[in-house]
């Protein structure tokens, strides 16, 4: 999307505790409602529940079968995309690997009792190394873009234009556009090949999980305690860009340490000045093309350790708390 979206929402989980039904009827969305499941990947077409729940009123874009016949008809551009996602991962495995020594040093460092002028410079200075790694590996992964789009050209090749015009005159008939979650990279990807943001005419957009996430100005990976892994919140890549200053993180209560203050505000502090915000089941925020609000206040994780409960429609509260010392590593 590259700019901000004039109305956005973004939603908890749906599969527990959906609520997609009721914001569109809030909203007074009538007829059609374009659905993007492309983060299932080969399940794409499995959308029965999400449909049941609209009453039987979604359009399925269909964009990871799009992507596919795409390949299969264009050999050159498949044989692009296979090279750009080889060089994404060895950066993000260069990336990862660097992470996990900055990270070490900045929680080494909350993890003293003291709270001196020197060891604050130092605390001060590690993290901005870690944000700039950060801001590094963006620019890393962006050059990697750049350079696919500007030697393969996808938006002009007949495979991808076709399909681009297909999705044009559906979305002109659906009234919104829900993108539900699944493999954020995948989705991603297929809504950045079709160019999906650019055909709406200012439609609303419904997101939730990693479709949430796709929208946002970054994407972060993460999970506290994954079954495998260091357990290492990580920049992915940017995102659609569809709303600034807010990062979504989903599934928040089963993959974040919210108890543990050092977790939060490390990550509070990390990727300020946005705003991190937990969406969990129930969840709900809008976003209308100036500010966000939360009719029911949404949790969001604060650099002082903190998670509050605010609408956003004002700046969120702040406690001065300036070194938080719980129980447990950052």
């Amino acid at each position: 999307m590259g700019r901000p979206h004039r109305h956005v929402v973004l939603l908890g989980p749906q599969r527990l505790r959906p609520t997609l039904a009721s914001v569109v009827d809030e909203l007074e969305l009538g007829g059609k409602i374009a659905a993007v499941t492309a983060g299932w990947q080969e399940r794409e077409p499995e959308d029965d529940e999400l449909r049941d729940h609209l009453g039987g009123r979604t359009v399925n874009l269909e964009l990871y079968a799009r992507a596919e016949e795409a390949f299969a008809r264009d050999a050159e551009l498949f044989a692009a995309h296979r090279r750009r996602q080889d060089a994404l991962r060895e950066a993000q495995g260069l990336y990862r690997l660097r992470l996990g020594h900055a990270l070490e040093a900045v929680r080494a460092l909350l993890e003293r009792d003291d709270d001196s002028p020197a060891l604050r410079e130092q605390r001060d200075e590690a993290l901005e190394a870690l944000r700039q790694l950060d801001r590094r590996h963006l620019e890393r992964i962006g050059r990697i873009h750049e350079e696919f789009a500007g030697d393969c050209r996808p938006a002009e090749r007949p495979a991808v234009v076709h399909h681009r015009r297909e999705l044009g005159a559906l979305l002109a008939r659906c009234s919104a556009l829900a993108v539900a979650g699944g493999h954020v990279a995948v989705l991603l990807n297929r809504l950045r090949l079709f160019g999906v943001a650019e055909l709406l005419d200012g439609q609303p957009v419904l997101a939730w999980s990693a479709g949430a996430m796709a929208l946002a100005e970054r994407v972060v990976l993460f999970h506290d305690q994954p079954p495998q892994g260091a357990g290492n919140a990580e920049v992915l890549e940017r995102g659609l860009a569809c709303f600034p200053e807010l990062l979504p993180f989903p599934h928040a209560r089963r993959r974040l340490r919210l108890a543990d203050p050092r977790r939060v505000a490390l990550l509070g502090r990390r990727f300020a000045p946005a705003t991190c915000v937990a969406l969990d089941e129930g969840a709900r925020l809008d976003w209308n093309g100036a500010y966000w609000t939360a009719p029911d206040g949404v949790p969001h994780l604060l650099p002082d350790g903190s998670v509050v409960r605010s609408a956003l429609d004002q700046p969120p509260p702040t406690r001065r708390r300036r070194h938080p010392r719980p129980a447990g590593d950052a």
